[in-house]
Formats: structure tokens, sequence, C-alpha cells
């Protein structure tokens, strides 16, 4: 639970959620038991219509851990798809891929390990969805390297954009200012039309004019 919506509410989205199939729920599992960091269902159900909906083909997450929301995406975005894994741990590249064979999107991911920041750097090309997901202090840097890279008509997204509500209050430490900037720098561009869903942790929604 993150604060966000109050509690009775956060446990009836996600006791509403339908289940999820053997892959994910194995994940999910893994995920509680090590403390791994993933977006969860209900948010993974929100990128999985976002990209969708957006007709994304060629797809770039930054910041990735076991491939979660990986799994997500590839699945919206079908067969002809590109989706760009990234992470600085090799120990989570190579259980992120296990669980792409398992779950049938191994063909259509690109496994990057490193700092996903500067791996943006290394895909030639344009995106039709960036998922911003990487260590919090590094979110205004991320926002510079992504934005350029987003066709027009292209969305950015971007999870933990709430903090568990430390965004409201005078940020002191460096992934508090980091989430706070970013918020303030998707706001004011003029390229982009914003949107914060309060859904778990807060995901942003943005359109690239």
């Amino acid at each position: 639970m993150f604060g966000i919506t109050k509690g009775e509410v956060e446990k009836y989205l996600y006791r509403v959620l339908p289940k999820r199939d053997a892959v994910l729920a194995e994940m999910e599992r893994y995920a509680r038991r090590h403390d791994v960091p993933i977006i969860g269902p209900a948010v993974g159900r929100m990128i999985y219509l976002l990209a969708q909906l957006s007709g994304a083909r060629r797809i770039f997450e930054m910041g990735s851990a076991i491939g979660y929301s990986t799994i997500w995406l590839a699945r919206a975005a079908g067969p002809a798809a590109v989706v760009y894994y990234t992470d600085g741990d090799s120990a989570n590249a190579a259980r992120a891929q296990e669980y792409f064979r398992r779950a049938g999107v191994e063909s259509r991911v690109r496994i990057l390990t490193g700092d996903a920041v500067a791996l943006v750097d290394t895909v030639p090309g344009s995106f039709d969805l960036i998922f911003i997901d990487v260590d919090k202090h590094q979110y205004p840097a991320a926002l510079r390297k992504a934005l350029p890279r987003l066709r027009s008509g292209g969305l950015l997204l971007a999870d933990n954009v709430l903090w568990s509500g430390k965004v409201a209050r005078r940020p002191k430490d460096a992934s508090t200012r980091g989430i706070v900037q970013f918020n303030r720098a998707i706001y004011t561009s003029k390229e982009l039309f914003p949107v914060i869903m309060p859904i778990r942790d807060g995901v942003a929604v943005c359109r690239k004019a």
C-alpha cells in the first residue's frame, strides 16, 4: 500500500482484478518475497490498455527489473512489436529472459543491460511509447533523454510519480526531489500533455504533441 488512495479502496481495486496467468502470478510472488519493485497488476492493466489504444509498436523501457512491465507491454503491442528491456543487474536480466520465454514474448523483446538512461542512446530511431521506471533521482535526466526520442503522438509513461505521497511535502531526499522536478517539467513542457493518475504510487501519462 502506498497511501495514495484509502486503504479499503486500494484493497478493493486489487481484489476486483481478474487472476493473472501463471507466469505473471509467479513474478508477483517472487517480487513480494525478494522485495523487487514491480508495477503490479493494476498498473500493468493500465499500461497494457494504453499501449493497445496508441498502437505502439516500438517501445523503450527505462528500468525493467525482472521484466514484469515488459510482459504487459509486449503482449499489448503484439507479435510485430519490439520492446527494449533495460536493467543494470545482469541477474535480473537473466531471470527476465526466462520469464519472457515462458510468457511467449521472447521474440519481441530486446534485452539491454547497463544504465537505462544511457542505453537509449544505443538504439537508433524513434519510439511510440517510452516507460520511465528508473531510480527516482534519475527521472529528470530520463525525461531529457526520452522526449527527443518519442515520436509525435507517442506516449511517455512514468511510474511512482506520487512517491507514497512524499511529493506533497517538502522534499529533502534526492529521490523525492527528482520526482518533483520531473512532475514540474512534464506539466510545464510545451511538447507534452500530461495527466497524473493516482493509481498505486502514481502514474504519469503524457502524449507528445
